[in-house]
């Protein structure tokens, strides 16, 4: 395949992650660059490809992923791929050239507001009564212990599950049996149901 040909698929590449990538090919008979998409390395068509280190063995056809470091100082993440004659004979390389510069930024932001100092902890003042905050992770626990979900959970999960938080005092809050009905997603009456079969359970085992 002749090395113009792989042209649309440089666009292809450039517009699928535009504006992050840029799509550089390169002419290994020249030793030039033969095409650039969505040019943002201040690099031209024409000018050295300086890859005359890189070994060409038959085996070779991914280099990378490597970082890179844009003229403005920008994080590139880049992978080359070598392109090969029916022969198998190296031809040319296909440079992607992605700005990860903006998703860096992204990550260090999200990571900024989602950090808790160490040994804050949950402000006493604020938690000593709150009953929703024990029932959530109570819940968030034992779904977590039996690998399921809460909208995944089965009716005998969820009798069980309010057996459980029964015995924790968990429906001492008012108005805790709505919240917990609404946090299993289940009606009130079931809640209830559930309740008064932990109970006769619960005297006839004493």
């Amino acid at each position: 395949m002749p090395l113009p040909a792989f042209r649309p698929l440089c666009d292809a590449i450039a517009l699928l992650l535009q504006p992050q990538a840029e799509v550089v090919l390169h002419d290994l008979a020249t030793e030039t660059v033969a095409y650039i998409a969505n040019p943002f390395s201040r690099r031209e068509i024409g000018e050295p490809s300086l890859l005359h280190e890189i070994d060409f063995r038959p085996d070779v056809t991914l280099i990378g992923p490597y970082e890179k470091v844009n003229f403005d100082g920008r994080r590139l993440k880049s992978i080359s791929a070598v392109l090969r004659d029916q022969d198998k004979r190296a031809i040319g390389v296909l440079c992607i050239n992605l700005d990860v510069t903006h998703l860096q930024t992204a990550i260090e932001l999200l990571t900024t507001l989602t950090m808790v100092p160490a040994g804050a902890g949950q402000p006493a003042v604020l938690f000593q009564e709150d009953w929703h905050e024990r029932i959530n992770k109570y819940v968030h626990d034992w779904t977590a212990r039996h690998g399921v979900p809460v909208t995944h959970l089965n009716r005998e999960q969820k009798r069980q599950l309010v057996a459980e938080l029964a015995l924790d005092g968990a429906f001492g809050g008012k108005h805790a049996a709505a919240y917990i009905s609404r946090v299993l997603q289940m009606s009130r009456a079931s809640v209830y149901n559930y309740l008064r079969a932990a109970k006769r359970a619960e005297l006839k085992e004493g």
